[in-house]
């Protein structure tokens, strides 16, 4: 007889450290900061199309965002800089969908992404769900970051992007972007998160 076939879906995802994170059910224990380093530093931000090399990977915008967060409230603790390096921790498992694209298919993924970003956030001593005002905070500097990506990654002109991600303030400085190879983001990214987190 041939081996009883088991018809329940799979929703756990294997990583390379080993863990099995259930994706309906994530377990902070499940979850380590190699896995999403790795993962984050191979997902493309803009569905890939960027100028460059490489792709410019969700690893690189994480590390943008917190350096915005940074900028635009200087005397933030450790652990708000590390939210921010974090907002975007669940795309290491479910990649980076872009907004066009999730308003199409007509999914709401923002409370599968949240219930994976709490696990995030717990499995590094943080609150599940950010403050409101650290919320706002991590927002502004994600809108600053694809304001630039945007403008010198993805070929949008300066009036589009202004449109979609609003006027960066002229507090902040405008970074210079390059995309890099995935080993390179992935050991920036987790170099940023233990100089945080130590």
């Amino acid at each position: 007889m041939p081996p009883r076939k088991d018809t329940t879906p799979r929703a756990w995802q294997r990583m390379l450290s080993g863990r099995r994170l259930d994706l309906l059910n994530p377990s902070p224990l499940d979850i380590e900061i190699v896995d999403i380093a790795h993962g984050l530093a191979r997902v493309a931000r803009w569905n890939g199309q960027t100028k460059g090399a490489h792709a410019f990977s969700v690893a690189q915008h994480c590390m943008l965002v917190e350096r915005f967060a940074a900028e635009l409230a200087p005397r933030s603790d450790r652990a708000v800089r590390l939210m921010a390096l974090l907002h975007d921790a669940s795309e290491y498992v479910v990649g980076d969908l872009i907004s066009p694209f999730k308003a199409a298919v007509g999914i709401d993924y923002k409370d599968f992404e949240l219930r994976l970003l709490a696990a995030v956030h717990l499995r590094f001593g943080l609150p599940a769900r950010a403050p409101a005002t650290v919320h706002t905070l991590i927002k502004k500097a994600d809108q600053i970051a694809a304001y630039h990506e945007a403008t010198q990654l993805a070929g949008f002109e300066k009036d589009e992007a202004r449109r979609f991600f609003g006027n960066p303030p002229a507090t902040t400085r405008t970074p210079r972007l390059t995309p890099l190879p995935p080993a390179e983001a992935q050991a920036q990214f987790l170099d940023r998160f233990r100089r945080l987190s130590a």
